[in-house]
Order: C-alpha cells, then structure tokens, then sequence
C-alpha cells in the first residue's frame, strides 16, 4: 500500500510540474505576441513626438499627426525596451517632446491610431530600426 501513495504523489507532481510549465510558458510567449498588429504591412508617419516614455518592457512615443483635412491625430506607437535600443546605437535623448520624426510601423489590426513602431526617423537624421 505504501507504494501506491508515493508512486500517486510522484505522478501528481508531475501532473502538476506540467501544468505550470504550460501556463507560464504560455504566458510568456503571450507577452511579446504581435498579433494585435498588422506585420505584412508598413504605415508611413510623420509627426510631432507630444509625450516618449523610456520604460520597461516597451518604450512609447506618442506622436501628433497632421491630417489631409488639417485636423491632427494623435497615435501611440509601441517600440522596443530601452535595453535593446541601447544595444542598437539608439540613446534615451535621441527622441524628445516636441521633435518632427518620421516612422514606419505595423498599424493596429482594427485600424485605429496605434501601431508597433519598426523603423524610426529622426529630424534631420537617418531611419534606423526602432523594433
């Protein structure tokens, strides 16, 4: 009888022991899911950055886009962490509040103003990868 509970135990553990794997892995790979976005796509923009947040786990610039009409739009575009970026030659001051950028990005599958960010443009500097 003994070993019948501890062989059950053991198999209840690794029951268990899969279950978690399967759950946070899960999660995991949820987190950097673009799914959201359209990736078989570019948008091209060009604006005025109103706010950038340099944080984890993803960086925010959210850039005031004039329109056809003259009105302007306001989009929030999703980049890298500042870790990447760092290691692709981007710096903290690089983008700021109130500076023209060009970008192109994947917009938001239901087409509202938001997308993830791909390449970037600084006023008066080359496009680099911002992704």
């Amino acid at each position: 009888m003994p070993y019948f509970r501890i062989a059950g135990r053991r198999r209840a553990v690794r029951v268990a022991s899969v279950a978690a794997l399967c759950v946070f892995s899960a999660a995991a790979s949820s987190h950097h899911s673009h799914g959201n976005y359209l990736t078989t796509e570019y948008t091209q923009l060009q604006g005025t950055v109103v706010e950038f947040q340099w944080m984890n786990p993803h960086t925010w610039i959210y850039l005031s886009v004039p329109g056809d009409d003259g009105e302007t739009a306001l989009w929030v575009l999703e980049g890298a962490s500042p870790a990447e970026l760092l290691r692709d030659g981007w710096a903290r001051d690089d983008v700021e509040v109130g500076d023209t950028i060009s970008v192109r990005c994947h917009q938001l599958r239901d087409r509202s103003n938001g997308c993830l960010l791909g390449f970037l443009t600084p006023e008066g500097g080359v496009e680099k990868e911002w992704d």
